[in-house]
């Protein structure tokens, strides 16, 4: 099948990936532009779980101040100074303090719940639900606990510009890793609002 330099643009444009790649992906969808747009995310994908392993050891600290009421500072690192400088990386940054911003969360991710944090939430599920069979509590509670993680948990919560897309910012930053090459991980963040105890 002949594939037009113009489908290749286009392609190209939508999805940052590279010229081979993109007519690799016209030619395996036998010109659809939506089906290519497919193949390469689940090539991208796969090759962003590939890179998860690597160490990213640069990066950048970005702030966000909200009306002088609340401010955000956050580490995001890479693996090179040259993705870094991308005006895509920064702002995934830039996203990332504003998810800190507008949704608060106090864990960046599961593993940084402490287990006394998990048990109480259990026991406060349990208490709620007493009486119901013990599979069908445990459902819920496994129900609940989701839901936990999905509120207190960065990387699990939905991130607020694609809310209708139900994205988790871990979705976002894998897709980020897919498209610039490098793997990126959010490594600390702090939030401070006036007037609140420490």
């Amino acid at each position: 099948m002949n594939i037009s330099s113009i489908a290749v643009k286009e392609l190209r444009e939508q999805t940052g990936a590279g010229l081979m790649d993109c007519k690799k992906a016209l030619t395996e969808s036998d010109g659809s532009l939506q089906k290519a747009i497919d193949i390469l995310r689940q090539k991208g994908l796969a090759m962003a779980s590939k890179k998860a392993g690597r160490e990213a050891s640069d990066g950048t600290i970005a702030s966000y101040i909200h009306i002088d009421k609340l401010g955000v500072l956050v580490e995001v690192n890479c693996e090179t100074d040259f993705v870094a400088k991308t005006d895509e990386f920064r702002l995934l940054v830039k996203d990332i303090a504003m998810q800190i911003a507008a949704a608060n969360p106090p864990y960046l991710k599961r593993n940084d719940v402490p287990a006394s944090v998990i048990e109480k939430e259990k026991e406060i599920y349990a208490s709620q639900i007493a009486g119901k069979p013990p599979h069908v509590a445990e459902k819920i509670i496994e129900g609940r606990l989701e839901k936990f993680y999905t509120d207190s948990c960065l990387m699990d919560q939905i991130f607020i510009k694609d809310p209708e897309q139900k994205k988790k910012v871990k979705d976002i930053i894998t897709e980020k890793i897919a498209r610039l090459g490098e793997n990126i991980v959010v490594k600390r963040f702090a939030r401070f609002q006036l007037g609140e105890k420490c």
